[in-house]
């Protein structure tokens, strides 16, 4: 069985700073791509950024280019998400996934919160 934690998550004012971490453990699995997702209160879960580990190829949701970054290491299974200029409509539960492959996300994290207060 494969487990996602994400941690970093909290409370912060707008324009503020906060970098979510994400570790896979359990089995070994062949980790083609991590990236986040976020659902926003009475919202559909959006996609935020990807890295797809080979090519080194990264994705983002074009609200969040420029503000957000994602970063990791594949040796560890671990991804990151550094969130600079936190807007209030950042506000939303991140959450850490996993995929073997270009067409699926296979494993999910319980998510963590981030706020952005005014």
């Amino acid at each position: 069985q494969v487990q996602l934690i994400e941690s970093g998550g909290g409370l912060v004012q707008a324009g503020g700073s906060l970098r979510l971490s994400c570790v896979a453990s359990g089995r070994t699995f062949p980790n083609y791509r991590m990236g986040w997702f976020r659902q926003a209160p009475g919202k559909e879960r959006e996609f935020v950024a990807s890295i797809i580990w080979r090519s080194g190829t990264i994705f983002y949701e074009h609200s969040v280019k420029g503000r957000f970054t994602i970063s990791g290491e594949v040796a560890k299974d671990t991804v990151y998400l550094q969130m600079n200029s936190l807007k209030l409509e950042d506000t939303a539960e991140y959450y850490c996934a996993a995929g073997t492959g270009p067409q699926q996300w296979d494993y999910w994290g319980l998510g963590t919160q981030v706020t952005v207060s005014s």
